[in-house]
């Protein structure tokens, strides 16, 4: 099994992490998007999005981050990553949906803005996005943070699929400058996530730590 992936792309290391959590090893491929590797002809085949994360396995090949995790956690099933419980399976995929739509492009604003520019010298932050993005964080950082009030995980009693998506968006926090103050039960929560072997071994990954 095959997993390309950029290890400081919060999409490949949710899945990074997922592998670890279940006690997958694939052999991870690190593609070098600012050389434009992405765009090779081999690879092109295999995801025509020309994005990461992609995993092979055999004559399988699956890319989206969300349906890669699923994938790995079906793929060893001998975990609670997807609960049985159906209210619970299906807040998982709530979850799921709601960071795909309105937490991780809240927070790509601003890991856009500024990590992303100052990485790749195209520029400095533009003030109009990054006032966009304090509305938008107010409104789902405010969710989030409600939601997880005495609780541990977003779901049930267990890390589930959704810990892992949402969290991966939290992953550089700092250097993104995410306007955290005040949301306490977030900053509790992430900080217990990231902090697990699963999460700490795909952190291990990112070049230069």
């Amino acid at each position: 099994m095959q997993l390309y992936v950029f290890p400081p792309s919060p999409n490949s290391l949710r899945c990074q992490a997922v592998a670890n959590h279940v006690g997958l090893d694939p052999e991870l491929i690190t593609m070098d998007l600012h050389t434009g590797a992405q765009m090779n002809a081999d690879f092109v085949a295999l995801n025509p999005n020309h994005k990461i994360p992609t995993l092979v396995d055999g004559d399988f090949v699956l890319w989206e981050s969300n349906a890669i995790m699923l994938y790995l956690a079906r793929k060893q099933p001998d975990n609670d990553l997807i609960p049985e419980d159906l209210h619970d399976r299906t807040r998982m995929t709530q979850w799921s949906y709601w960071n795909a739509s309105h937490w991780g492009p809240t927070c790509g604003i601003f890991t856009f803005e500024n990590l992303v520019k100052k990485f790749m010298n195209i520029g400095d932050p533009d003030p109009a996005q990054l006032v966009k993005g304090a509305e938008e964080f107010k409104r789902f950082g405010t969710v989030l943070n409600d939601h997880l009030k005495g609780r541990e995980t977003l779901v049930g009693n267990s890390v589930t699929l959704a810990d892992h998506a949402v969290v991966s968006w939290l992953v550089h926090a700092e250097a993104a400058d995410l306007p955290l103050d005040g949301y306490a039960e977030i900053t509790r929560w992430s900080g217990n996530i990231l902090g697990s072997a699963p999460w700490q071994e795909a952190l291990a990954t990112i070049p230069g730590g």
